[in-house]
């Protein structure tokens, strides 16, 4: 394995290739340790809207719980997708290497700053707070989140095969697919509440087009592998570009969807219009520095969430 190179900047070291246990470590730089915090604040802002929600909602009793654990669930859903998109962004996918769920040292990659580590726990609360919620309010959104709570969470491991080059990155499309299906359903359940999860997701096309774009995003991370670069071409002649392109179209086609269905959806058909150039550079970004591409992977993934909730809350 070719040796370490210190940094200044950093508290750890960075390989260039993964080790026989395919553990990378990522550099702990100012940047992520802002991360750190700024994780965190978004975990305790979400606890407490939670607890005002619960507090300040015409329910009472178990109903006002489950209104603000709701909150709580939606926002953490969209936390972790967040800490997903940093992992990926600083170069942490390996940083456990491909031990799941927990390594005995996981608390201690928590407090340094590790994003990877940080992703662990908060999927764990994530399938928490989904128990709990099944436990008092059964239904078609908590039940359905709760289930792709589980898969998610299992084809977590997957994915760290696939960075490791071991798997198809058809397993990293379908992890991040579930994902959003996760934050999916516990929105619809905090803004649509007595909608079936499942018709309501078959019968609104500007969801369709979206879901197919995400589970291409996560293919083109998937193919491309841990740090390596998709290069830059203008007719695609390897597998990470041809799926870079296929995402790309997939993502004209959410404009596409957009445009069609106007004026029902305007705010998310600003933001995706938006995100197309979001998407150039981040594929340079991902080129320039494959091992790290940067906040821009995070900012990308902010705006498909945006783009999620303004379909929704157009519903409400």
């Amino acid at each position: 394995m070719p040796a370490s190179e210190a940094s200044d900047t950093t508290a750890t070291k960075t390989h260039s290739a993964p080790a026989p246990a395919s553990v990378v470590e990522g550099e702990i730089t100012a940047t992520v340790r802002l991360v750190r915090h700024l994780i965190t604040a978004l975990i305790a802002a979400a606890v407490l809207a939670g607890i005002v929600r619960g507090l300040t909602t015409s329910a009472s009793g178990t109903a006002a719980v489950v209104d603000g654990m709701v909150l709580t669930e939606v926002s953490l859903a969209a936390v972790l997708i967040l800490l997903g998109s940093f992992v990926e962004g600083f170069g942490f996918g390996l940083s456990l290497g491909t031990q799941w769920p927990y390594t005995r040292n996981i608390l201690t990659l928590l407090i340094d700053g590790d994003p990877e580590a940080a992703h662990r726990i908060v999927a764990t609360l994530v399938g928490v707070f989904g128990v709990v919620l099944v436990i008092l309010a059964p239904g078609s959104g908590t039940i359905s989140g709760l289930s792709m709570v589980v898969l998610t969470a299992l084809l977590g491991i997957g994915t760290l095969h696939v960075l490791a080059g071991r798997l198809p990155a058809v397993v990293h499309g379908a992890h991040g697919l579930l994902a959003y299906g996760v934050f999916l359903a516990y929105l619809s359940t905090l803004l649509l509440p007595g909608v079936g999860f499942w018709s309501y997701l078959g019968t609104t096309t500007a969801l369709h087009a979206l879901l197919l774009t995400v589970f291409l995003g996560g293919m083109t991370t998937g193919q491309r592998g841990f740090g390596k670069p998709i290069e830059a071409f203008s007719w695609p002649r390897r597998p990470p570009q041809l799926v870079m392109m296929v995402h790309l179209f997939a993502a004209l086609g959410v404009v596409a969807t957009l445009g069609a269905l106007m004026p029902q959806y305007p705010v998310a058909l600003y933001i995706a219009v938006a995100q197309i150039s979001v998407g150039f550079l981040l594929f340079h970004a991902v080129n320039l520095k494959p091992e790290n591409p940067g906040i821009l992977v995070a900012f990308h993934q902010a705006m498909a969430l945006s783009i999620t909730v303004a379909v929704l809350a157009a519903g409400h």
